[in-house]
């Protein structure tokens, strides 16, 4: 797990999926909220620079979920759901392997991670700039609930 002092970061290390880089981002709502932004597919648009538009067979992902995603130049991905399970879900966009979306518990906050296969390093400051996006909805969902 990356230091919460660091509040976001990048490193290389080896998940599930193999060798990957993580983006992540220290954010300050409960892992609970944070993972709705992150599945939530209503809410992709809103934090990912990526995702202009979405349409899922869920509204909330799943494993073997399945949709597709538009892109700032127009262009439609179709995307499935690998896995999703335990605070973490995968996905292939147009067929191929994307980032893994994870959450971890940091006590009084959340750890937000982007994993990004090794071929995909150039998409970490995208990631980073989703994970801003992550941070202001989960932190306003966060307080509307107190």
């Amino acid at each position: 797990m990356t230091p919460p002092t660091l509040g976001r970061s990048v490193r290389l290390t080896r998940t599930s999926d193999g060798r990957r880089f993580e983006v992540s981002r220290r954010v300050d709502a409960p892992p609970e909220r944070v993972w709705e932004v992150f599945t939530d597919t209503a809410c992709w648009p809103e934090w990912g620079p990526s995702v202009t538009d979405v349409e899922c067979s869920d509204r909330v992902v799943r494993e073997g979920s399945t949709g597709r995603v538009r892109t700032p130049i127009g262009v439609w991905a179709p995307f499935t759901v690998l896995s999703c399970t335990d605070r973490r879900w995968t996905w292939t966009v147009a067929g191929v392997p994307a980032t893994g979306h994870r959450v971890e518990s940091l006590g009084n906050g959340s750890l937000a991670v982007f994993e990004l296969p090794l071929l995909a390093a150039a998409y970490a400051p995208v990631c980073r700039r989703a994970l801003e996006g992550i941070a202001v909805l989960a932190d306003a969902g966060s307080a509307t609930e107190n």
